[in-house]
């Protein structure tokens, strides 16, 4: 799974400051796009109940560090919100949910498929029925549907969610065992959605899931995430841009290929799960592609879109990792020319394979993550640098800040109105952003 980062803090509409009484729920969201999705149907759900002075902690556990700073939103939402009820979910309190539960400051713990039915918000706001934890079987749960949001607070793109969990066990993942087996939302209500979306007026839609280009192995004929995706569009001719929030190089389907290469409504901005550069490290992560793969994916998709950016998630110091496979992934950097890169320093978690492995000493996990994120660091300046003097077509995510549509922030010189889509002239590149002028 990718994980973007997206911790975000946000309330009910008109509410400031700490939750207290008569305010709307405050949600706390930490981890993936996913979790930011769903922390909006918790939102209308908690809306509708008329859950009060509450703080719902959405949390992630994609790492210990993630674990950690779950906890740590944990504590301060006590100390900021001492009266509010304390509701704690997510993927690391659906794994370990009495650890949840034995924190002092936690009041509620609900599960991953709890948190987005109405009926556990109703309860909630009913005070003394709910009760302490309610946390069910993850992986019997067999069916998903995108839940119809109004629309995403404070963002400027709406996110669809098209398929839940993974049936892939890569030996150092533990988000299975949090979001379940994989299961897809057919793509009448994928439509549905996008089409409520665009209505609301927005202009960029990004597909997400576990594992998106997993999408349809468990429906009937067995659609692939590009037979979606062209039906997708096809139907919703409003939609002006589709991006997808993470791809496996194993699982794309000629269709895919053929849209993400000739399609301009869908952005030339691919974010890869490609977790190291090194065979036997691929191997041993129970990866389902190669070195080879990786690179002639990208030099494909490459050679068919010139303009398009890779991102990619890549883990340092995973067990039994050698200096010299390590160097195999610091040059997967340079030579598949990625661009955003999320580096992972591993963290074993315990119940995966990866965590009986001999491990690496904690510096040199460190040392090599910090190498990472210098050699990411250098090929976004010099992607950034490339971009000055032309024209991009900018989505403005906030007054004065838009996003390219490969995926660059830009500081933008003129009048834009958020939400909306325009071009702008780059006249700059600096600490890992673009500055642009608002073309008339």
């Amino acid at each position: 799974m990718t994980t973007e980062l997206v911790n975000s803090r946000t309330r009910g509409p008109g509410t400031h400051g700490p939750a207290q009484g008569g305010a709307a729920a405050e949600i706390v969201t930490l981890g993936c796009r996913l979790n930011a999705l769903e922390a909006e149907v918790m939102r209308a759900h908690a809306r509708a109940a008329g859950l009060e002075n509450a703080v719902i902690v959405n949390t992630c556990a994609v790492t210990r560090e993630s674990e950690r700073q779950s906890r740590q939103a944990i504590r301060r939402a006590r100390r900021e919100a001492p009266g509010a009820t304390i509701i704690v979910t997510g993927c690391a309190a659906q794994i370990d949910a009495p650890a949840f539960a034995a924190m002092a400051e936690v009041d509620h713990v609900i599960g991953n498929a709890e948190k987005l039915r109405p009926e556990t918000f109703r309860a909630l706001a009913a005070g003394g029925t709910a009760p302490r934890l309610q946390v069910s079987d993850i992986m019997a749960v067999r069916a998903t549907a995108p839940h119809l949001v109004e629309g995403f607070e404070g963002r400027a793109r709406a996110y669809v969610e098209v398929q839940q969990g993974c049936d892939h066990r890569c030996t150092f993942c533990i988000i299975p065992f949090g979001r379940g087996n994989s299961r897809s939302a057919t793509v009448g209500e994928v439509v549905r959605q996008a089409e409520h979306l665009v209505a609301a007026g927005y202009r960029e839609i990004v597909l997400t899931g576990v594992d998106l280009t997993g999408y349809g192995a468990d429906l009937p004929g067995r659609p692939s995430l590009g037979e979606m995706v062209r039906r997708l569009l096809k139907l919703v001719p409003g939609l002006e841009r589709l991006r997808l929030s993470s791809i496996d190089v194993a699982e794309v389907d000629d269709a895919l290929f053929d849209l993400i290469t000739s399609e301009p409504r869908v952005m030339p901005h691919l974010h890869l799960s490609l977790q190291a550069g090194d065979d036997l490290i691929l191997k041993r992560m129970k990866r389902r592609h190669s070195r080879a793969q990786a690179l002639d994916f990208c030099d494909s998709v490459r050679n068919a879109r010139p303009e398009i950016a890779f991102g990619a998630d890549l883990i340092a110091g995973f067990p039994t990792e050698t200096e010299a496979m390590f160097e195999n992934t610091l040059a997967l950097v340079a030579d598949a020319g990625l661009t955003w890169l999320h580096v992972f320093p591993y963290s074993a978690r315990p119940g995966t394979p990866a965590a009986r492995m001999p491990g690496l000493p904690g510096g040199a996990v460190k040392e090599r993550a910090a190498r990472l994120r210098a050699a990411g660091e250098a090929a976004r300046d010099r992607f950034l640098e490339s971009c000055v003097g032309g024209t991009e077509t900018v989505l403005v995510e906030a007054p004065g800040i838009g996003r390219t549509g490969r995926f660059a922030h830009v500081d933008l010189e003129g009048e834009a109105a958020t939400g909306t889509v325009l071009r702008a002239r780059i006249t700059g590149a600096a600490a890992g952003r673009l500055a642009g002028a608002v073309q008339p």
